[in-house]
């Protein structure tokens, strides 16, 4: 594999039903970061049937370059027709960093296009850079530069490995939502638009849908709220959580957790914050009964506004707060909430 011929970031822009995902935005504003420091553009890789005209949208956001496979065959979202397209637009244009972002459908997608062109991959990464690997000199080891570092939990959350791909191209990774933030939108930006269609030959790998049901779900998502009531093993109950329940009520939040809850059966996954769960960046995090594990800090230390309160004044959780309250979330948090709505009702 000649090294020197791979150029450029790619993006894997995921649409579904003609919609962009907000993961693709994302990827793009992570993108010309990368791109920035290897002196090199931005790409996005959008499939789908009859989504050209979405191209502007990507190039508002970052994108360059547009490569666009339309295919009927690709309508909907199915595992082999999606690999033979990502793949052959990588075997063709051969980029040096290939993001995909770590939905359902990128999960899917990343390893099976990462095996079939041969490359690495890393999962469900929290962080990516640009520097030297081995990341410390070691003897009779050479150190590559400009290597994509790619930052993931491991071992179930308990460590943090930053895993890089030297002797293969492209470097490839799946990057979690709400990780990296999207670019300010540039109006009027346009990209350069390339149709690729490798050809697509139905064959018994292609699965056939018969039906799509969407499913209807009454819990929001917590990576979309502007304000968030967390709560931890210090909460002591899964009664308890109603004590979390109201607060969100008066104050127009959702509730969300920690791993610690989940691991109980307190709060299903979808709720928990950290590198092992969703990383949020609400405009208020209430952190009620959270110790501050740096697993927990990894997915909300970006919110705008941290609020602890924790019955042991030594927690980590502290450390990142901008306001701190140390008691019993039993006396606290009936008397916040009450002043809350009182203070919702005077404006009233």
């Amino acid at each position: 594999m000649n090294l020197e011929e791979y150029k450029g970031v790619y993006v894997y822009a995921q649409q579904v039903d003609g919609t962009l995902s907000g993961i693709a935005f994302e990827l793009l504003g992570k993108a010309k970061d990368l791109a920035s420091d290897l002196k090199t553009d931005v790409t996005a890789v959008l499939i789908g049937s009859d989504v050209k005209g979405l191209a502007d949208e990507l190039a508002a956001y970052g994108a360059d370059k547009v490569i666009v496979v339309d295919d009927p065959e690709l309508k909907d979202y199915r595992t082999e027709p999606y690999t033979h397209a990502l793949a052959s637009v990588i075997n063709e244009y051969k980029p040096e960093i290939m993001l995909v972002g770590a939905t359902a459908i990128g999960r899917d997608l990343g390893p099976r296009v990462s095996a079939r062109v041969a490359t690495g991959l890393t999962a469900d990464c929290t962080q990516l850079e640009i520097g030297d690997f081995p990341l410390n000199p070691m003897p009779g080891k050479e150190q590559k530069h400009n290597q994509l570092l790619m930052t993931r939990p491991a071992f179930g959350g308990n460590t943090i490995a930053t895993i890089a791909c030297p002797d293969n191209r492209p470097q490839m990774a799946t990057v979690r939502p709400g990780v990296m933030q999207k670019i300010d939108k540039i109006d009027g930006a346009k990209a350069e638009v390339i149709e690729y269609n490798p050809g697509f030959t139905p064959d018994n790998k292609y699965v056939e849908i018969i039906d799509i049901v969407k499913s209807v779900s009454e819990t929001v998502d917590i990576m979309d709220a502007k304000i968030l009531v967390s709560g931890g093993r210090g909460v002591g109950s899964p009664e308890n959580f109603k004590l979390l329940e109201d607060l969100a009520e008066a104050i127009g939040g959702e509730v969300s957790c920690s791993r610690a809850v989940v691991d109980n059966g307190w709060k299903p996954k979808d709720l928990q914050v950290g590198q092992t769960g969703k990383t949020v960046r609400p405009q208020v995090y209430f952190a009620i009964g959270i110790s501050g594990a740096i697993q927990h800090v990894a997915g909300m230390e970006e919110s705008d506004l941290i609020i602890a309160i924790n019955k042991d004044e030594t927690a980590p959780i502290f450390e990142v707060a901008d306001y701190g309250i140390v008691g019993d979330l039993n006396k606290i948090l009936p008397q916040l909430t009450e002043q809350i709505k009182a203070a919702v009702a005077a404006k009233k």
